[in-house]
């Protein structure tokens, strides 16, 4: 197991190196440049996500399908991963996370445009779409197709679950004693209550989890800012110099330059936001919308929720309290970040983190239900379904490196695929924006 374990660590490595964060952050600039910095448009695209009206065929409103793609986006890696991103990378590393997301926009519309346009009508009269369904209908690649839903229905058994479930159940235990076993027998319940109802139980949830567990952490995160008013501008001035200029951190990781901050602030805000992964388009593709283009806009609201504002709030929150200075790791530096808030500070951190975990493996049940319909047939769902909440109980009371790594490794082989078919397809990207957006019927 250890021989796997450290085979499949080098494997993610290779697939998580240079060349992969070359080629997302290659593909959010050319989107954005080909797409006349969609960006511009973000405040029209917020105000479209909180219409709850029915526009066109669908299985949920378009903000259900964003709450249900934020769901499953904002996890860990927007408080923890954020933290060791600045032990590793120091304070720069902050601007190059918000910068990445900046760009990510760009691609988070065009994934879920494409879905959208290329949804189909599965045989229960529901909306199935995705990067599997534009690979085929849109690349002709049903090869591609198939790779993409097999990592993805894998993926999502790993990042989705029982990591996500292992971590509640730690946490549990860490801050209030009770046993992983009990922990997962809770877990596995409610999981198995929300996704037995489909994709129209599980958006539900999320319109009303989402909402209430972000607004709870960046008020968290608003009243250290507060707390340490003072220090904020400075604060902000050393993010960005350091970005430029490199500060130095501790821990083994003396004199960080500027390479050190751009590399881990882009592979956090990656990974955080998930632009170009391919999950979050394939909950785009079952809104209820009148053109791919209005959905394309309320999708890309994700990335500015999860990483233009929430990342960002929580790196400079971590970077103002100066204890990324003092060796502590990702985690520990979070929890003494939100000591500072008297009496209630670890527990808005603790509620921050259950909700967050517990809404990753709600959005990624479905991303990885669709995509084992996509290669068996509706006649899948339940079993998965069913699969699901079992590996939930698993990954509560078990020690999971290889699933992690092996995780890891099949995202990266989402990515490829899905990027392919952005580049490939752009100019069906500017074509739509052009025929609603740029001439005003959106």
């Amino acid at each position: 197991m250890q021989e796997l374990e450290n085979v499949l660590s080098v494997i993610s490595s290779a697939l998580w190196g240079v060349p992969m964060i070359v080629l997302l952050c290659g593909t959010h600039l050319f989107l954005t440049f080909r797409l006349r910095f969609i960006q511009r448009h973000i405040g029209t695209a917020i105000k479209i996500s909180f219409s709850k009206n029915k526009e066109g065929e669908g299985d949920v409103s378009q903000f259900g399908a964003l709450t249900t793609a934020l769901a499953a986006t904002i996890g860990t890696g927007n408080i923890v991963g954020v933290a060791t991103a600045v032990v590793a990378g120091g304070p720069g590393a902050v601007l190059w996370m918000w910068l990445t997301g900046v760009f990510g926009i760009a691609t988070k519309y065009s994934e879920a445009l494409l879905s959208v346009k290329y949804r189909v009508k599965n045989e229960k009269g529901q909306m199935s779409g995705g990067p599997m369904y534009v690979l085929e209908r849109g690349m002709k690649s049903r090869p591609l197709a198939i790779l993409f839903a097999l990592f993805t229905a894998i993926a999502a058994f790993g990042i989705g679950n029982m990591v996500q479930a292992n971590s509640i159940a730690m946490l549990a235990e860490e801050t209030f004693g009770i046993s992983p076993w009990i922990s997962g027998v809770v877990i596995a319940g409610i999981t198995a209550i929300v996704i037995l109802g489909g994709i129209g139980s599980i958006a539900r949830v999320c319109e009303k989890l989402v909402p209430l567990m972000a607004v709870f952490y960046i008020l968290g995160c608003l009243i250290i800012c507060v707390l340490n008013y003072s220090t904020i501008p400075d604060t902000i001035a050393l993010i960005v110099k350091s970005a430029f200029t490199g500060q130095a951190a501790v821990g083994g990781f003396l004199g960080a330059g500027m390479r050190e901050a751009m590399r881990y602030g882009v592979a956090r805000g990656l990974f955080s936001n998930e632009s170009g992964l391919g999950s979050a388009p394939i909950v785009a593709a079952a809104a209820q919308t009148r053109n791919p283009v209005r959905q394309a806009l309320v999708s890309s609201t994700g990335t500015f929720w999860d990483t233009v504002v929430v990342c960002l709030l929580t790196g400079i929150v971590v970077v103002n309290s100066g204890l990324w200075q003092e060796g502590m790791n990702g985690a520990m530096l979070t929890k003494a970040t939100f000591a500072q808030i008297p009496y209630i500070g670890p527990t808005v951190l603790t509620v921050g983190l259950l909700t967050f975990v517990f809404s990753t493996i709600l959005g990624w049940s479905y991303y990885g239900e669709k995509a084992a319909e996509y290669l068996f047939g509706t006649k899948a769902i339940m079993p998965y379904r069913i699969m699901w909440v079992i590996a939930v109980m698993v990954g509560s009371v078990a020690t999971l490196p290889v699933v992690w790594n092996f995780a890891d490794i099949a995202n990266a082989m989402m990515a490829i695929p899905n990027l392919i078919s952005l580049i490939v397809l752009s100019g069906v990207l500017v074509s739509e924006t052009k025929l609603y957006l740029w001439d005003n019927k959106i």
